[in-house]
């Protein structure tokens, strides 16, 4: 008998080799090379020789069929982040942070969905089941019709889902399925490749929804070959900050609904509650007016939230200033700070420079670039914005200032939290039904001496 070829995989991109190196030469990462045993290994591996299949039944882009079912489980932010609710037979990932709250968001869901009539069972690989009964019995799930088991078997799990056929199946998580075909540890990369893979063919064949439990890298992704990610239907992150209460469920990939959706939810004594308006939470422990503050209106897939920027400018007893940024892309807060400097004539060398995002929330568009520049700005001159402000728009290299997307959509969230005036480039679509008094700003310059008297 032939002896099966080694090969040597990324747990970065899934790239594969024949021999290991220290580094990848696909993605470039070090140290994420592994020793893998090709799952096909042996007769099946071979051509499909002359062995004649099936016609495939083709039809055209005019066809027209029904959408999909859904299910809402009642959690408005959850059913928004799926695009609505649960589509029979979708293949849902959810990654987050150890301790974030995973296992007690999906419990919850489990819960709501089995009292909305889904039959569902919840797969606990990495608890005992006793383990998941106390933390049901802390959110008062008792009553909830979820089956449970603790098992790691793959086949034994798929065994027992074709027998039972529930409507929703939990794993949690991908990362401690053991499949009995695969020749490597769990958690290896092909491990949780064959796992992901039998699960979610499982679930398209018999129209069962899996929802399937994801560790993260230390960088944040989903751990694991990248190849998982493209398996699935749907990819949630939930993101959050220990130190704060709020947690952001976001769908970063989703064939069922708008990406990059989000949903708040807070955490308490009893779990996750949700988080109907997210601006009014975000904004609700705002002070007065001071210097370094300012209110960013964002836009977060479909839905405006206003969030609060945070920043420090203060000397540095460093030769090499500090850039400390939390919240917000490091590479742009440098980005701005070199338009100011460049553009405006105003210097940020020797000076430490501090960035945070209220709540702990993560932003990512560049509409908060001028809101950015208006924090540094303030915490600099030591001058306050007014309080009732709110402030968005992209600012290019050449410091003119460029409109942002969903304008309106911005300033009525503003509106309806009570702000009067906002700061927004000129060629804004502001529309004429926000009521607001709209400051209008074509390049950084301009905005500087309007607003600071300075530049």
């Amino acid at each position: 008998m032939a002896k099966a070829q080694k090969i040597y995989t990324c747990s970065a991109c899934g790239a594969s080799s024949s021999k290991w190196s220290g580094r990848c030469e696909a993605c470039g990462e070090w140290n994420t090379i592994s020793e893998d045993t090709p799952l096909s290994a042996g007769p099946a591996s071979k051509s499909l020789g002359g062995k004649r299949g099936a016609s495939i039944a083709l039809t055209d882009l005019s066809t027209e069929e029904a959408p999909p079912p859904r299910t809402e489980c009642g959690m408005g932010e959850l059913d928004r982040v799926l695009g609505g609710g649960l589509v029979p037979g979708s293949a849902i990932l959810v990654g987050g942070d150890p301790g974030i709250g995973k296992s007690t968001l999906l419990l919850q869901a489990a819960a709501r969905f089995a009292q909305a009539g889904l039959p569902t069972i919840y797969v606990s690989g990495e608890e005992a089941s006793a383990q998941v009964r106390m933390r049901a019995q802390r959110l008062g799930l008792t009553d909830a019709p979820v089956r449970l088991a603790a098992e790691t078997n793959l086949r034994d799990i798929m065994t027992t889902l074709d027998a039972e056929r529930p409507a929703l199946a939990i794993i949690d998580s991908i990362q401690t399925m053991w499949a009995d075909n695969v020749d490597s540890a769990p958690g290896s990369v092909s491990q949780v490749r064959a796992a992901a893979h039998e699960l979610t063919t499982f679930a398209k064949k018999r129209g069962i929804s899996v929802i399937l439990v994801g560790h993260v890298t230390k960088e944040g992704q989903i751990a694991g070959p990248r190849v998982v990610e493209h398996m699935v239907d749907t990819v949630l992150y939930f993101e959050g900050e220990r130190g704060h209460q709020f947690r952001i469920l976001r769908a970063v990939k989703n064939r069922f609904g708008p990406a990059d959706e989000i949903g708040v939810f807070e955490m308490t004594g009893g779990g996750l509650s949700e988080v109907v308006n997210p601006s009014a939470l975000f904004l609700s422990d705002r002070e007065d007016p001071a210097p370094g503050s300012v209110v960013f209106a964002g836009i977060e897939g479909t839905r405006p939230v206003l969030v609060e920027l945070q920043a420090l400018v203060a000397p540095s007893p460093h030769s090499q200033p500090r850039r400390s940024v939390l919240g917000w892309d490091s590479g742009r807060l440098a980005m701005i700070l070199a338009v100011l400097e460049a553009r405006c004539g105003i210097p940020f060398a020797g000076l430490d420079v501090y960035l945070n995002v209220a709540g702990g929330m993560k932003i990512s568009e560049p509409a908060a670039d001028l809101a950015v520049a208006a924090a540094l700005l303030s915490a600099r001159e030591d001058a306050s914005i007014p309080k009732d402000t709110v402030v968005f728009g992209e600012i290019s290299l050449s410091g003119a200032l460029r409109p942002v997307g969903q304008t309106e959509n911005r300033l009525k969230e503003a509106q309806k939290l009570g702000f009067t005036s906002a700061i927004a480039p000129t060629r804004s679509k502001t529309g004429s039904g926000s009521g607001l008094s709209i400051q209008k700003m074509s390049d950084l310059t301009g905005f500087v001496g309007d607003i600071f008297g300075a530049g």
